[in-house]
């Protein structure tokens, strides 16, 4: 994978589509639990630097998510926490050494995309610290050109669900054409607005996980291996997957 430099800097624009994958509880999964491990290192935190008694620190954390798609951006917009301090106290912080291993189906549906169509690129919510360690575990570094996370050192936080997040993510992977962008995600607001935009859209929502009422986009898949049905133009025919 290509450094954050190059996904903040940009690319020259790109002649092949490009299938951006979210990272957090899409490509490992939610029965990691690391969602529910950094939920409640984000309630210690709202607690602690807010002074908040606990159940009021769970309340504002969820209305923050809700609200805005990040906890963070809500302390940053109304607290004036440093958003790179928050960091340290929660996504460094996650024990994910003991959690996140390599996963040889996921390498293997990396594998099987043909990349003489499309190019590979992570759009992530989380900082690039934690973006790495992630992909770094899950040793898949090698399948990606590049990175667009929510920059916690920049004056405005920039994030999914925003549309600014989006054409970032267009800007920094180099594609020009809204049509031109595959995208799964698990979040349900990230998905729905990336169909808004014109993307090609997959929303990933587990056995298990409560399917929403209404679905986000155009395809709803329960493991990432159904990108194969959602999308087959962008994989390998089955003899050259084989080869």
């Amino acid at each position: 994978m290509e450094s954050e430099t190059k996904a903040a800097n940009g690319t020259s624009p790109s002649p092949k589509p490009v299938f951006f994958f979210d990272i957090d509880n899409c490509l490992y999964p939610k029965s990691a639990r690391v969602h529910d491990l950094m939920a409640d290192l984000i309630d210690k935190y709202f607690a602690t630097h807010l002074s908040l008694p606990y159940e009021d620190a769970v309340r504002l954390h969820r209305e923050y998510y809700q609200n805005y798609g990040l906890a963070i951006e809500g302390l940053v917009r109304h607290h004036q926490i440093d958003p790179l301090e928050y960091n340290a106290k929660v996504d460094d912080a996650l024990p994910l050494d003991d959690i996140i291993k390599p996963r040889e189906d996921l390498k293997k549906l990396l594998r099987d995309i043909d990349t003489s169509k499309v190019r590979l690129w992570l759009f992530t919510n989380a900082y690039v610290n934690h973006a790495k360690r992630v992909i770094k575990l899950l040793e898949i570094e090698e399948f990606f050109e590049g990175l667009t996370y929510c920059d916690y050192a920049a004056p405005r936080l920039v994030c999914k669900p925003h549309e600014d997040a989006y054409e970032k993510a267009m800007k920094d992977a180099g594609v020009e054409r809204r049509e031109d962008c595959y995208f799964v995600d698990d979040s349900y607001l990230n998905c729905k607005k990336a169909q808004e935009i014109g993307w090609k859209v997959a929303h990933l929502v587990e056995e298990g996980v409560k399917a929403p009422r209404t679905p986000a986009c155009n395809f709803q898949i329960s493991h990432l291996d159904e990108l194969r049905t959602a999308f087959p133009e962008v994989f390998k025919k089955p003899t050259e997957a084989a080869e």
